[in-house]
């Protein structure tokens, strides 16, 4: 016998989707709200390299999102949405996020997007752990990476310790030898994400 799997606190649930015409009508209080959402989960490092941090509500948004823009009312396909969507959240003690790697450029994205291939192994969040700092390093599906160049969206999960993002300053980093760059979140990025983290483990 085949068993749904549980879904983790901070995943979407069905229940919580409604059909694409109804979610019309509420879509310019929604889009708002997620907005503001979206604006501390949103850290830049350096130049060229952007990590847009999800959670439960910017998920749910990007879900309904797609349901309007692809007029999809079928059970199947909404399901499957959800599905992926809750992939890219990860489980208990995990922050989810997109890095986009943003090169205007057109001249200089592909060779710098071969050039940086192995990127995606150096990118962490750092975090106080008593008199040390300790670094998580991203998980990303190798899917990702193409034959001898980087995409320049990469999904990522952190794995994180209860309470990592509570005190102390944390950080976002790059330690790949040709980009090595560090930012340290504001008070408002490291509350959401602090915030975000709890949630899943409920």
């Amino acid at each position: 016998m085949t068993t749904t799997p549980v879904p983790a606190p901070h995943h979407l649930r069905r229940s919580e989707i409604v059909d694409w015409q109804t979610y019309t009508d509420e879509r310019d209080d929604q889009r708002a709200a997620v907005l503001a959402a979206k604006k501390p989960r949103r850290i830049h490092l350096g130049e060229h390299l952007t990590f847009l941090f999800e959670n439960h509500d910017t998920i749910r948004y990007q879900v309904q999102e797609i349901m309007r823009a692809e007029r999809i009312v079928r059970e199947s396909a909404i399901l499957e949405e959800i599905d992926t969507y809750n992939g890219m959240l990860g489980g208990p003690g995990q922050l989810g996020c997109a890095l986009l790697i943003e090169i205007e450029d057109e001249a200089k994205r592909r060779p710098l997007l071969e050039a940086w291939l192995g990127l995606q192994e150096c990118l962490y969040l750092e975090f106080p752990d008593g008199d040390d700092l300790t670094r998580s390093y991203a998980s990303f599906d190798p899917s990702q990476v193409g034959q001898g160049r980087l995409s320049a969206v990469q999904y990522l999960l952190f794995d994180l310790p209860a309470g990592a993002l509570d005190a102390g300053t944390v950080r976002v980093g790059c330690d790949f030898p040709a980009l090595t760059l560090a930012v340290d979140l504001d008070e408002a990025q490291q509350a959401a994400l602090a915030t975000d983290l709890a949630a899943t483990r409920g």
